[in-house]
């Protein structure tokens, strides 16, 4: 293997040009090339390609985004999509790829794989940490240490005017964002996707004689929670609880951006040098990930199709310190 092709795709993350730079310099350490991809899978599409060397990736460590930029690509989707994507990777001369992102950026390198047989090794690039075969993923580090920053903000707001405060995370489907701000952040109510009645026994805490009661409270609610947006879920609070002053933050990007923390840079500094080698080494169709620390590969199809749980130990020390 001569040269292999490198891309972001999907959302992005903090701590992705990390891995683009632990990618080109692990290349670079093997004498081998490394083809720099804009745009994901779109950029492929469109030919958009440039030749990266170790200086390219110099100083660029600390920056939160990704300098090859990203988007998801409709046409890449399609058959003939695919097909001017293996033209071009075939007339780059590129021998295989590095695909950070998260399930889609993996399913779409595993259906490439299957009718060009290029061979690909992803990189787990999301803040939502819902990726199975890694304990934490690249940005959901500084994912949360920004959601926890805001939530200690808000609460000095909060303790000033005695409110309740509804606060909204990213996590679509994945309530790790919330359960590990909500318990870091202090929260009295964390609500998630995956536990069904977590509005239930929130109202059962607030309605408790036998709680001590708090003049503020902060409430984290994942974007996907299954009762509705944290306006949604607000509204409805405050008709069970006509007396409190309710207040409500969505927190939105912000998430997204900023200075990768050191967990984020050591993490896609260590996929991204694992996943050249394991390219190197002849693995295809796989993902690099840290579990029980220690670097794991795991099959596309298994990240793809196998759901990665939050820790039910965690959701408990999370409902003991609510109270």
């Amino acid at each position: 293997m001569n040269r292999i092709g490198v891309f972001t795709s999907g959302g992005d993350s903090p701590g992705m040009n990390a891995c683009i730079r632990a990618v080109v310099r692990t290349a670079a350490f093997h004498q081998v090339e490394v083809i720099g991809i804009k745009r994901g899978y779109q950029g492929l599409i469109e030919n958009e390609m440039t030749l990266l060397n170790v200086k390219d990736v110099g100083n660029i460590i600390q920056y939160g985004g990704t300098i090859l930029k990203t988007a998801r690509s409709a046409e890449f989707l399609t058959s003939e999509g695919r097909q001017k994507a293996f033209q071009n990777i075939k007339n780059a001369g590129i021998d295989g790829l590095v695909c950070i992102g998260g399930n889609g950026t993996y399913a779409g390198a595993d259906v490439f794989y299957k009718e060009y047989g290029v061979p690909s090794i992803g990189a787990p690039g999301t803040i939502d940490n819902d990726l199975f075969g890694t304990d934490y993923t690249i940005g959901f580090d500084t994912a949360v240490n920004t959601a926890m920053d805001a939530i200690d903000k808000i609460r000095d707001t909060a303790d000033s005017h005695n409110r309740v405060f509804f606060i909204e995370v990213m996590g679509r489907d994945s309530g790790f964002i919330a359960l590990y701000s909500g318990i870091s952040g202090g929260a009295e109510g964390i609500l998630v996707p995956e536990i069904m009645s977590d509005y239930d026994d929130l109202i059962k805490q607030f309605n408790d004689k036998s709680k001590r009661k708090k003049d503020f409270s902060i409430i984290i609610v994942a974007e996907g929670e299954t009762e509705g947006n944290a306006f949604e879920i607000a509204d409805k609070f405050k008709k069970q609880f006509t007396h409190f002053d309710i207040r409500v933050s969505v927190l939105g990007h912000i998430q997204r951006g900023g200075k990768p923390t050191v967990n984020d840079r050591i993490l896609a500094s260590t996929l991204g040098s694992a996943a050249v080698e394991s390219l190197l080494n002849g693995e295809t169709s796989q993902c690099v990930g840290i579990v029980n620390q220690e670097l794991k590969l795991t099959s596309f199809q298994d990240a793809i199709n196998q759901h990665k749980k939050i820790s039910q130990n965690m959701w408990r020390l999370s409902q003991i310190l609510s109270a």
